[in-house]
């Protein structure tokens, strides 16, 4: 436990911050899983748009989100080819 007012203090802050990322990590996980059922381009672009974040917030590691990202892309239906 800590001791001093600046470690009680340190402590509370931690603990908030704790509960924000747990959070953050909840929903995008639960949004990964919606996009890996069914893999719509809504679905794969909300959970890009949570992996961006909680990587700018240092939840996650930039390359961890890379890789959802990738891994997510290559699932998203194909577009027909045109060429003019």
């Amino acid at each position: 436990m800590p001791v001093t007012k600046t470690a009680k203090r340190a402590l509370r802050s931690s603990k908030k911050k704790g509960k924000v990322n747990s959070a953050v990590l909840s929903t995008l996980e639960i949004a990964m899983r919606a996009a890996k059922k069914s893999p719509t381009v809504k679905n794969i672009q909300k959970v890009i748009s949570l992996t961006d974040r909680a990587a700018k917030n240092k939840v996650i590691h930039k390359n961890k989100a890379a890789r959802i990202k990738s891994s997510l892309s290559k699932k998203l239906p194909k577009k027909a080819v045109t060429k003019k």
